[in-house]
């Protein structure tokens, strides 16, 4: 597999691939020297993991040819005081270069896009390539959906294991934490939390990765964009038939129709094998309605 963008994100998502011993990676990056000295780096830890798995770092897209999935990374990160969207038209450009790279060399590869705005890219990596829908995803709805888990688990001070979440819509400040569908150990929230309270922790949520950039100051996020990556990857190479929420591409489903928008998905060996539908009730549904707006404008925008 490839990791296209060695950032803090790219290389921290190669780690965890490389100590698992789940796959050989290329870490690819325009900047020279970059993506050899952390590979070099990952790959003498990797004894240390006692993982066989092999990384490389590459400036070349030729040494991406053959991989099976392409995580895509690239791109500018977020400062503080800028919104995901705030990067639509300076990450268009990176994104339409290494889909296009990376597609012509792994025809048969499943794309896993990163990148923020992360739906609309999303769709932007699904034009270039020109691959059927179900082998591009977003990832977004796993990354929101733990901040989400680790909120709940710190307000009711329990294991965040116990938590399950699951959270629609695009990965923007629209994004729609669903209280209903949110547990602890099966027992749903909305019975352990008051509404305000559980208000107060979808606004955390929905603002998490701001949250982090504003304390950084000169970065964004990164461990969990990484570790819900894994996550996907794992469910693709190994087909776990996982039940995760990410970007898909709806024709139909949830009453949309060609567009890239956070719902939970089945993610196998074919990439998106199946898309689940929820019953939404009225409130859920308008909060919905809403996130699809903000997503297909900024769709509208690229005129893609």
């Amino acid at each position: 597999m490839s990791i296209i963008g060695a950032g803090n994100v790219g290389a921290s998502t190669a780690q965890l691939v490389v100590q698992s011993g789940l796959a050989d990676v290329v870490l690819f990056d325009i900047a020279n020297g970059m993506p050899q000295g952390k590979a070099l780096d990952l790959a003498e830890a990797c004894p240390l993991w006692n993982s066989s798995a092999s990384i490389r770092g590459s400036n070349s897209y030729t040494d991406t040819a053959g991989s099976d999935i392409i995580v895509i990374t690239a791109g500018f990160p977020r400062k503080p005081g800028m919104s995901r969207d705030d990067l639509l038209h300076a990450n268009a450009d990176v994104i339409k270069s290494a889909t296009a790279e990376t597609s012509r060399v792994s025809p048969d590869a499943v794309i896993i896009v990163v990148t923020n705005p992360m739906d609309v890219m999303s769709q932007l990596a699904w034009r270039v390539s020109g691959f059927p829908h179900n082998r591009v995803i977003g990832m977004g709805g796993i990354l929101d959906s733990a901040r989400f888990r680790t909120f709940v688990a710190f307000e009711l001070g329990v294991s965040p294991e116990d938590v399950e979440a699951l959270v629609l819509g695009g990965h923007g400040d629209q994004m729609v934490p669903m209280p209903r569908f949110t547990t602890v150990k099966g027992i749903p929230i909305t019975r352990l939390l008051t509404k305000e309270k559980i208000e107060s922790l979808i606004n955390r949520t929905r603002h998490g990765g701001a949250e982090i950039v504003s304390l950084l100051k000169t970065g964004s996020a990164y461990y969990a964009p990484a570790a819900s990556t894994y996550l996907m990857i794992k469910a693709i190479l190994l087909d776990e038939k996982r039940m995760l929420p990410c970007a898909a591409y709806l024709d139909g489903q949830y009453n949309v129709h060609g567009l890239y928008v956070g719902v939970p998905a089945v993610l196998g060996e074919n990439g998106v094998e199946r898309i689940i539908q929820l019953d939404l009730d009225e409130e859920e549904k308008k909060n919905f309605e809403h996130s699809v707006s903000a997503v297909r404008s900024l769709v509208a925008k690229l005129s893609i």
